[in-house]
């Protein structure tokens, strides 16, 4: 039977053959996807228990998922000490996730995070730390890192088809509702962390490679929803190569989610490319010929829950690891810094990371029923 790594210092326990997980926080995204993606996860996986704030939504969700007992957010550290679960999946607002995933690492018990992984660099090697010190794993909720047509797209660029690629493009807006947390500065709002990261890190993946220089523009109109945080921001970042990416994201305007590869032979798009509630589409154009590909609604978060626990059953580092959240967080502070002097801002990242997505790690599972939310609803109009 697998051990659960743990610090020295702790009794150590063994690991059953399903990992029991407990989901912290009951937002949207939460009952939305994360709680029935468990179903397609039970292979090695097992969710026992939830925490939240709210009784009533900890009651029906309870009921709803046949748990036995459920966790105020006052009886986390009780319910990281208690020997119930393996790991825990943390979806809770942004300012929050230093202080959760630190303490369930130390207590030795693993972490599958939202992203982002936190606010700034200080934050990530806070967490990283702990996750070295007590050998608990520590894995950034990067759902696209196994969803198909996403990894595809990066096989087609290794394949060299279409030739040298040179540019990245894309765009992520939406309109968010008034007072939703998002649009809070203190809390980690602002369209940068929410969707400009899932740009940032698809040029990352896709190129293969990390920035060296990058710039931003942000704007504010007069809406009152942006009195603290941007509505958009618009970004260029180089590559080695003397390649450029370059994106919007938004939170003022109307959804889209897609982005182009230009190479040197052809050009590819993925349209709905961070999308969980829809299919994808993909195109690729080379010479006079453009073929189309389409990829139906699937689950995204119950393969993730699949690979990490097969990462703490035997003992393996997932990918994406703390590393890959830190380096998307370095690179949106380099933006912001952008932002408020007009300059370009050249970065070096502290780390490389030692693996890439890869179609190797592709996983479809089917979608799953969409469940009434209970106290919730979509930050989206």
């Amino acid at each position: 039977m697998n051990v659960i790594k743990r610090n020295p210092s702790r009794t150590r326990r063994p690991t059953p053959r399903r990992v029991r997980y407990a989901v912290i926080g009951l937002g949207h995204i939460a009952q939305y996807a994360i709680l029935p993606g468990f179903h397609n996860a039970r292979r090695n996986t097992s969710l026992v228990t939830v925490v939240s704030g709210d009784e009533a939504k900890r009651r029906a969700i309870a009921k709803r998922y046949a748990l036995p007992k459920t966790y105020s957010y006052e009886e986390y550290d009780h319910l990281l000490a208690s020997g119930t679960i393996d790991a825990v999946y943390i979806t809770l607002p942004n300012h929050l996730h230093r202080s959760y995933v630190t303490r369930a690492l130390q207590a030795g018990v693993h972490v599958l995070c939202e992203k982002p992984l936190g606010l700034n660099k200080a934050d990530c090697r806070v967490m990283l730390r702990a996750s070295d010190r007590s050998e608990a794993k520590l894995m950034v909720a990067y759902r696209l890192h196994f969803e198909e047509a996403n990894l595809r797209m990066i096989e087609l660029i290794r394949s060299g088809r279409l030739g040298e690629v040179r540019i990245f493009h894309s765009l992520f807006t939406q309109q968010v509702k008034a007072g939703d947390t998002r649009l809070k500065a203190d809390i980690g709002g602002g369209p940068l962390l929410d969707i400009g990261i899932y740009c940032i890190n698809a040029a990352r993946y896709l190129f293969q490679a990390e920035p060296i220089e990058v710039t931003a523009t942000a704007a504010r109109p007069k809406d009152r929803r942006f009195r603290e945080v941007p509505e958009m921001h618009a970004v260029t970042m180089r590559f080695p190569g003397e390649r450029l990416a370059t994106f919007v994201a938004s939170f003022g305007a109307a959804p889209r989610a897609e982005y182009d590869v230009v190479g040197t032979k052809g050009t590819a798009r993925l349209e709905s490319a961070y999308s969980y509630s829809q299919g994808m589409r993909a195109s690729l154009t080379i010479g006079n010929r453009t073929r189309t590909l389409s990829y139906p609604r699937r689950d995204q978060f119950g393969p993730q829950l699949l690979y990490f626990s097969d990462c703490i059953l035997h003992d393996r580092r997932p990918e994406p690891s703390g590393l890959e959240g830190m380096l998307d967080i370095a690179i949106i502070e380099a933006l912001n810094r952008s932002a408020q002097t007009g300059r370009a801002v050249r970065i070096t990242p502290e780390k490389i990371p030692a693996h890439r997505p890869s179609l190797a790690q592709m996983i479809r599972c089917p979608a799953r029923p969409l469940p009434r939310l209970i106290h919730a609803q979509s930050p989206t109009t």
